[in-house]
């Protein structure tokens, strides 16, 4: 069986409730994931299965045989079924695409999680497949963590539109550092500057940025260790979901009922304008600019105070 996801972390994310589910309804079978070669990092920090064939971006696997059944959770198509298709599968599960009828399958679902859209697929296979599947088990966590706990600020995102303002990000993270706690800045190698304008502008210790000096799994563990995440629409966001780690996150065009925590929504905090825009738009939302500083340190204020118990003994993320 091969499956394809050939996109980012938040997307991976989505997706795991889709990739366990065929896990459950397929243990004996050879699973395969046609994404980034980095994925097998996520493939094991989500506890999945599955062998990870590096693709990026989707295409038909260099050498890869056909396989009884191919899932496409990458998208509606056409390109990526038309990729699958390629590999002559037995049985090719995908969306249908009206400038593809050749390939039958299910309308594309408006207005529902992503991870809803993949489980809702599974499920007219006869898999079932529950979209709130999406806690990962914890990882190892760092024995020198500081006990005053940690606040991770990330203000990055992939676009523009998704970015709020970063002197709004350090007046955040200013605010945290004066409550006590640790606060670190996280981001891409790209995204360093971005992360050092924010820690410098809100005054904070030595060491605090860690935007390109952080693997996939040193961020996991910080994540999952964490007393607070503070982020846009990201990646990061969806592992404070995988983690359960309480969160305060901005969403400019696009809803939270899309992409924000389905599980534990009690301790995430989703700010959200309700108007809807273009995510891959290259000037930062109206909606998420007309988030304001304060009514983000309110949230972040309210979701430290209803947690405050759980800082003592986390609960176990596991599955």
């Amino acid at each position: 069986m091969l499956a394809s996801r050939a996109l980012g972390l938040g997307d991976f994310a989505t997706a795991v409730p889709a990739l366990r589910a065929l896990e459950r309804a397929l243990p004996a079978w050879h699973r395969i994931l046609a994404g980034p070669p980095w994925y097998r990092h996520l493939v094991s920090l989500a506890g999945l299965d599955w062998e990870v064939l590096p693709t990026e971006p989707l295409c038909v696997p260099d050498g890869a045989a056909a396989p009884d059944l191919a899932v496409n959770l990458h998208g509606r198509g056409p390109q990526s079924t038309a990729a699958l298709a390629a590999l002559a599968p037995g049985r090719l599960w995908t969306h249908r695409h009206p400038s593809a009828p050749q390939w039958s399958g299910p309308e594309w679902p408006g207005g529902v999680h992503d991870a809803e859209v993949w489980c809702r697929l599974l499920r007219l296979h006869g898999v079932a497949a529950d979209p709130d599947d999406l806690r990962w088990p914890r990882p190892p966590l760092d024995e020198d963590a500081d006990a005053r706990g940690t606040a991770v600020v990330h203000p990055g995102a992939a676009s523009e539109s998704r970015r709020w303002p970063a002197e709004r990000f350090a007046r955040v993270a200013a605010h945290l550092a004066a409550c006590g706690l640790r606060v670190v800045v996280t981001g891409s190698q790209r995204e360093a500057c971005l992360a050092e304008r924010v820690a410098e502008a809100a005054g904070l210790e030595p060491g605090a940025v860690l935007a390109g000096r952080t693997s996939l799994d040193l961020l996991a563990r910080i994540v999952a260790g964490a007393r607070l995440v503070v982020c846009g629409d990201t990646g990061v966001g969806h592992l404070a979901t995988a983690y359960a780690t309480p969160s305060v996150r901005l969403f400019g065009p696009v809803s939270p009922r899309l992409w924000g925590p389905r599980v534990d929504r009690e301790i995430h905090a989703c700010l959200w304008t309700g108007l809807p825009g273009d995510p891959h738009g290259s000037a930062l939302d109206p909606g998420l600019a007309a988030i304001g500083t304060e009514e983000v340190l309110a949230a972040c204020e309210s979701v430290l105070a209803a947690t405050a118990s759980r800082a003592a003994a986390p609960e176990d993320t596991g599955r």
